[in-house]
């Protein structure tokens, strides 16, 4: 059972994805144009001296935080549902990652990676 499982994992997907991408090649529409390869992709001509608007690394910590914490919680929801079937073993452990979880979010919020500002008043 084991060997047909890891013969499927390395043999038939990497053909199957490969199968799959020249199929699209071949049968897929091209028709590039001038906008489409250019590198400003939108159309829009390039106006000099324009840059984007400031992105602030705020932005990056509080959407890492939130997949970080997301990706925790949704270690919880096997739990949940087998709440009434784990014995007293898996509830300690559930508790303790309960509290794990807190002290980091705890340390965040203390370190102000949390912290919300106006950023119009900063620009």
């Amino acid at each position: 059972m084991r060997i047909s499982t890891l013969l499927v994992l390395f043999i038939f997907v990497p053909i199957l994805a490969l199968l799959l991408l020249g199929l699209n090649v071949l049968l897929a529409p091209s028709r590039p144009d001038e906008s489409k390869v250019s590198p400003y992709e939108c159309g829009f001509s390039v106006i000099q001296g324009q840059t984007r608007s400031v992105f602030h690394i705020h932005f990056y910590l509080v959407s890492m935080l939130f997949l970080i914490f997301d990706l925790e919680i949704l270690l919880l929801f096997p739990l949940a549902v087998s709440l009434y079937q784990v014995n007293i073993f898996g509830f300690s452990i559930a508790i303790l990652f309960f509290f794990v979880l807190t002290i980091g979010f705890v340390l965040e919020i203390g370190s102000g990676a949390i912290k919300f500002i106006d950023f119009k008043k900063v620009e």
